[in-house]
C-alpha cells in the first residue's frame, strides 16, 4: 500500500510538473510575437491601447495583452474612382482619379476611422469637385499637373489625423459629354481654318515684300550702273579737256581730222558701189583735215 501511494504521489508530482511546463511553454508562445517586415501589430490591454509592435521579435504580457489589430504598412492603391464635376465655365466633366497611400501610425488609423478606403475616396471626390469648380475647362486640360498637386496637398491635410501618408494622387482621365465634345471639335476646326488663313495671308504678304525688295535691288543696281557710266563719261571729258588745255586747240583739231580721214578710208574700202556721196560741208572739212595732215607730214 505504501508503494502504491508513493507511486501515486510521484505520478501526481510529475503531472504537476508536466502541466507547469506546458503552462510555461504556452506563456512563452503567447508572450513572443514575431512581426513581419511589412506589418505592425496594435496591442491592447484590457481593451485599451498598450503598444504598437514593429517588425521583428517582440514580447507582450500573456493573458493581459493581446494583439488586437494587424495592420499592413505597404503602399496601397484605392480603386479608380469616377466623379462628376462642373467647371467654372459651366461644363460638366467626369474625372477619373486614383490615389496611393500607406499607413504610418496604425494606432491612429484603427481607432479614428472605421473604413479608411471609403473615407479617403470620399475626401478625394469632394476635393476634386471643389478644385475643378474654380477652374475653366481649358485650365483643367492644360494645368493637370498643378491640379494633381493641389488635390494631393489637400488630401494629405485631410487624412493627417488618421495616421496616413498620401504618396501619390493621379487624374487618369477627364471625359466630356457628347454635346460639349462636338462643340469643342467645331471650335477646334474653326481655329485650324483661321490659322490656315492667317498663314496664307502672311505668306502672300511675305511674297509681296520679297518682290518689292527685288525690284528695289534691281533699281539700285541700275542706278549704280548709270552712275558708274556717268562717272566714266565725266572722266573721259575731263581727260579731253585736260589734253586740250595742255596741247592747245590745234591738237584737238588734228585728232578730229585724223578720225575723219580714217572714216572716209574705211567707207571707200567696203565692197559694192565705189561711189560715195558726201555733203559739200563735209568736203570742206576733209580739205581742212588734209591740210592739217599735210602740215604734219602725214
Amino acid at each position: 500500500m505504501d508503494i502504491q501511494a508513493d507511486l501515486l504521489a510521484f505520478a501526481g508530482q510529475n503531472a504537476v510538473i508536466i502541466a507547469l511546463a506546458i503552462f510555461v511553454i504556452v506563456c512563452i508562445l503567447m508572450a513572443v510575437r514575431i512581426v513581419p517586415q511589412s506589418d505592425k501589430f496594435v496591442v491592447e490591454r484590457f481593451g485599451r491601447l498598450r503598444s504598437v509592435l514593429g517588425p521583428g521579435i517582440n514580447l507582450i504580457v500573456p493573458f493581459l495583452d493581446r494583439v488586437a489589430h494587424k495592420v499592413s504598412i505597404l503602399e496601397r492603391q484605392l480603386p479608380n474612382a469616377s466623379q462628376d464635376a462642373i467647371t467654372r465655365d459651366n461644363v460638366l466633366v467626369q474625372v477619373e482619379t486614383s490615389v496611393f497611400y500607406r499607413i504610418l501610425q496604425p494606432e491612429r488609423t484603427v481607432y479614428r476611422i472605421r473604413d479608411v478606403d471609403a473615407a479617403i475616396a470620399t475626401t478625394v471626390a469632394g476635393i476634386v469637385r471643389a478644385e475643378i469648380g474654380m477652374m475653366e475647362l481649358d485650365e483643367v486640360q492644360s494645368n493637370r499637373a498643378q491640379l494633381i498637386h493641389k488635390i494631393k496637398a489637400q488630401v494629405e491635410d485631410a487624412v493627417d489625423d488618421w495616421g496616413i501618408e498620401v504618396t501619390r494622387a493621379e487624374i487618369l482621365d477627364v471625359n466630356l459629354d457628347n454635346a460639349t465634345r462636338d462643340a469643342m471639335l467645331q471650335q477646334l476646326n474653326a481655329e485650324r481654318a483661321r490659322r490656315a488663313q492667317v498663314t496664307e495671308a502672311e505668306g502672300a504678304k511675305r511674297a509681296v515684300e520679297l518682290n518689292a525688295d527685288a525690284e528695289l535691288y534691281a533699281a539700285e543696281q541700275t542706278a549704280k550702273a548709270r552712275r558708274i557710266a556717268a562717272d566714266a563719261e565725266a572722266y573721259a571729258t575731263e581727260v579731253v579737256a585736260r589734253a586740250i588745255a595742255d596741247n592747245g586747240l590745234e591738237a584737238a583739231q588734228y585728232q578730229v581730222a585724223l578720225k575723219q580721214v580714217e572714216a572716209l578710208k574705211a567707207l571707200g574700202g567696203t565692197s559694192g558701189s565705189q561711189t560715195v556721196v558726201v555733203p559739200a560741208s563735209a568736203l570742206d572739212a576733209f580739205g581742212e583735215a588734209f591740210k592739217m595732215l599735210k602740215g604734219r607730214g602725214q
